[in-house]
């Protein structure tokens, strides 16, 4: 079951400088590397807890970091919460979508969050970001792909499909 995340304890949001810290703090520890020498710096807000539920601070750093480093790309990762809104989403940042399957039930089965979007109110989302909205598939089982969904829902003039391998831990 996706993610490990959910099943832990959860006390309460980051706030941006804290998020901002723990990205101030892998700079530190790699102090070789700059990101503005880099063709692009990329940051992902993804794999512990739901950044749409915690919005307006991942939103705060998003605008804090590219002003300091304007080369970065954000990839702003969700489960797809229902009636969120993705307007803002545009220029350096990409949204990310966690679908893992191609049925409500499986879905819901593997990501066990209530409020998520149907998959194909996932496939009307539009973006204004330089890249494709990427649908991530970390596929369980053979039967959780299914090409004629993906077709259904996902124009690839909008979506950007990447399979990934399965992390395995103690839930999934």
């Amino acid at each position: 079951r996706f993610c490990a995340t959910g099943n832990m304890p959860g006390w309460r949001n980051l706030t941006a400088e804290e998020i901002a810290a723990q990205i101030q703090f892998v700079l530190e520890q790699n102090d070789n590397t700059d990101p503005l020498d880099s063709k692009e710096f990329k940051i992902n807000y993804t794999r512990m807890g739901e950044p749409f539920l915690n919005l307006e601070a991942v939103k705060q750093v998003i605008q804090q970091i590219s002003s300091i480093f304007p080369n970065t790309h954000h990839y702003v990762s969700t489960i797809g919460l229902k009636d969120a809104d993705y307007s803002w989403i545009g220029g350096n940042t990409t949204l990310q979508i966690s679908l893992h399957a191609m049925s409500e039930e499986r879905r819901n089965w593997l990501i066990p969050y209530g409020r998520k979007a149907s998959i194909a109110d996932l496939g009307k989302i539009r973006t204004r970001s330089n890249n494709k909205t990427t649908i991530n598939l970390t596929l369980v089982e053979d039967s959780d792909f299914d090409m004629a969904v993906l077709k259904e829902h996902f124009d690839p003039a909008h979506f950007f499909i990447k399979l990934s391998p399965i992390n395995k831990n103690a839930v999934s």
